[in-house]
């Protein structure tokens, strides 16, 4: 179903502030394939910059990326300060169920790490972008989420690029799945930066109104 990774403990010594971890979790399929996969990638850039751009996140926001398909872990949890998305490539289908049980065991080795390390953290966050229907059986994925976030282990966000089956998303979020105007990964990532920089600055525990890209439905 997916490989297995070492992850990275970053130096908890010499920075022991709260971690703010996010799974970015992409859809790679062949569907993205030309201009859509074009406008992920320069999201990420965007990403991947506007982090850069706050001295406080860069400390505590860790980012990982899984895509699929296949189910690959891109990159392992790493400081924002360490972030560098590499160029993606469409492959393969949409084995979105699989694709959510890697994210989500991600997270709990992570909160290990944490924990041992006697290191803070923000509620997770789990990011899903797909732009089509799951290929896999996906059930097992959906009642992990509802039970995590129940418990309050993460929070699990869906988008749906256009052509995603928007239906069988809420079937499988408990929140209200966003639906992706356009292209616009770029404001959507802008939109996530944003999100990050302002839970960053909050204390660990506490809830921060995450409201939705201006215009857009709400998550």
């Amino acid at each position: 179903m997916s490989e297995q990774i070492s992850f990275e403990t970053n130096d908890f010594a010499s920075n022991p502030e709260p971690r703010c971890p996010c799974v970015l979790l992409l859809d790679v399929s062949g569907s993205m394939n030309g201009r859509p996969m074009d406008e992920l990638n320069a999201g990420l850039a965007t990403f991947r910059d506007e982090l850069s751009a706050d001295a406080l996140a860069m400390k505590r926001v860790e980012v990982g990326i899984v895509t699929f398909g296949p189910v690959k872990v891109e990159i392992p949890f790493t400081s924002a300060s360490t972030f560098y998305p590499s160029t993606l490539q469409c492959q393969g289908d949409t084995p979105t169920g699989a694709a959510i049980l890697q994210a989500l065991a991600m997270v709990e080795d992570r909160k290990r790490d944490y924990r041992a390390n006697g290191v803070s953290y923000y509620r997770p966050w789990v990011f899903l972008i797909t732009d089509g229907k799951p290929t896999d059986a996906w059930t097992t994925a959906a009642e992990a989420i509802r039970e995590g976030e129940t418990s309050k282990k993460f929070a699990f966000f869906a988008i749906g690029v256009q052509g995603a089956d928007m239906d069988t998303l809420r079937k499988i979020s408990t929140r209200e799945p966003l639906s992706l105007q356009g292209l616009k990964f770029r404001e959507l990532f802008s939109w996530l930066s944003s999100s990050l920089r302002s839970v960053s600055r909050s204390t660990p525990g506490t809830e921060v109104p995450l409201e939705a890209p201006k215009g857009w439905a709400s998550v």
